[in-house]
């Protein structure tokens, strides 16, 4: 019996019970389905998720405080600061040389006090949110995506633009507006310097108005205000140009109050920590929280994988059932088969396509309505996360080789579950099936 004709004899028998065929393809498709779903949310979701435990920024983010490290600080994720210890340019390009580290962004913070509308006349007659001391933080813009950034409203700053400002909750509750009301408003804001006078230190302020262009949530520091650095620049030229303003306004010694180490990778993470600590600057970053994050990640996914495996073997075990029952219906078709020449690996080989051809139905329908449902669960999640202000991620990727997987395996699992009863008809002796009822 030839391949062509094995397979039509296979393709016939499917269709002459077609109830029990489309019943053992569902249970198939059902096993498909659980794996395809599982696993391509499980394998997109645990690295993005923790990718987002600093609010919204990279899990690899390092904080870098201009300070020294104790000699705990390798053991811990939080800050272990001592004496102060400047952030230099020649500090910044050292760590940007490491091959742990992919993005270096140093943080430049100021002093300022903030005057939300109404100014002038109009504050007089109108009830307003009294002025308010704060710090505005510069970073580069354009390396906003490397930061612990999640945008609420509007957008972030143009990088050249000294004129544009993103403001955080902190201002919405010192000016009582909300966050949509708060777009496209100004702000006032005075940058003290402490100057000598004769009757003894005095300040003065360096006023500018600025238009507030989107709300962020952000970990890069303490403050209200997120500006391009170049302003904050500005902002210390201006306070150096005076005289040290003790606890009030003191001097910057540091050419930059911070940075933001983003390590090349999560498994990179604990050698980028170290550049960082042997440079002997305290700094923070959840290390240690990544990597149980990650275990008990790796513990879901083993769960997420058993729940597929146990569907799949139920599915082939529908397979098996539905072939020994086709085994005893098609005994006296056997019995001719082999009465009029074939071979016990013929039969055998009819019955194997036979579960074949229901593991692949039942891999690619499954495959499909998989896919289906990751993607729905990826919409449902964002839709949440935006309802939640968080930033969204991507969950339920497209990934081919799990696509191949699901569909050769399942062929493969309806194939091995076919043994059996292909293996039955193949050792019935033609005398005993011809004489089945």
């Amino acid at each position: 019996m030839s391949w062509t004709a094995s397979l039509t004899l296979a393709l016939r028998s499917l269709g002459r019970r077609p109830g029990r065929t489309l019943l053992t393809v569902l249970a198939v498709a059902l096993g498909t389905t659980l794996l395809v779903a599982l696993g391509s949310v499980a394998s997109t979701a645990g690295s993005r998720i923790v990718s987002k435990l600093n609010n919204g920024g990279p899990g690899t983010a390092i904080k870098v405080a201009p300070s020294q490290a104790d000699s705990d600080q390798a053991y811990t994720d939080d800050l272990r600061a001592t004496t102060p210890k400047p952030i230099t340019e020649a500090s910044v390009n050292t760590l940007r040389q490491s091959t742990s580290i992919t993005a270096v962004v140093p943080v430049m913070a100021a002093p300022v006090l903030v005057v939300s509308p109404p100014f002038g006349a109009a504050a007089a007659a109108i009830s307003s949110a009294p002025a308010f001391n704060n710090t505005m933080l510069g970073v580069d813009m354009r390396q906003a995506n490397n930061l612990p950034i999640t945008m609420l409203a509007g957008r972030l700053p143009g990088n050249a633009s000294l004129d544009e400002i993103a403001v955080t909750e902190t201002y919405l509750d010192h000016s009582g507006m909300s966050v949509s009301g708060v777009l496209g408003t100004l702000v006032e804001i005075a940058e003290p310097q402490a100057f000598q006078s004769q009757t003894g230190i005095q300040f003065r302020g360096r006023w500018i108005k600025a238009t507030i262009v989107g709300v962020v949530s952000q970990q890069v520091g303490s403050g209200a205000l997120l500006v391009p650095i170049e302003q904050t620049r500005l902002a210390r030229q201006w306070a150096l140009a005076g005289v040290d303003g003790g606890d009030a306004f003191p001097l910057p010694t540091s050419p930059y109050s911070g940075m933001i180490v983003l390590a090349a990778s999560l498994d990179q993470l604990h050698t980028a920590r170290q550049a960082v600590t042997e440079l002997g600057y305290a700094n923070s970053a959840a290390e240690h929280l990544v990597t149980s994050v990650l275990r008990y990640l790796r513990v879901v996914d083993i769960v997420l994988a058993g729940i597929g495996a146990i569907a799949l073997g139920i599915a082939g075990l529908g397979v098996a059932n539905a072939l020994l029952a086709a085994v005893r219906e098609r005994r006296r078709e056997i019995g001719v088969l082999k009465a009029i020449g074939a071979r016990d690996r013929d039969i055998a080989r009819w019955f194997l396509l036979e579960a074949f051809g229901v593991g692949l139905a039942g891999g690619m329908l499954g495959t499909l309505s998989g896919l289906l449902i990751a993607l729905w669960v990826g919409i449902s999640v964002n839709d949440y996360l935006v309802q939640q202000g968080l930033q969204s991620i991507q969950v339920g990727d497209l990934s081919w080789p799990l696509l191949s997987v699901a569909i050769g395996g399942t062929s493969a699992l309806a194939m091995a579950a076919g043994i059996v009863p292909a293996l039955k008809a193949a050792q019935l002796a033609p005398r005993e099936a011809m004489a089945a009822p």
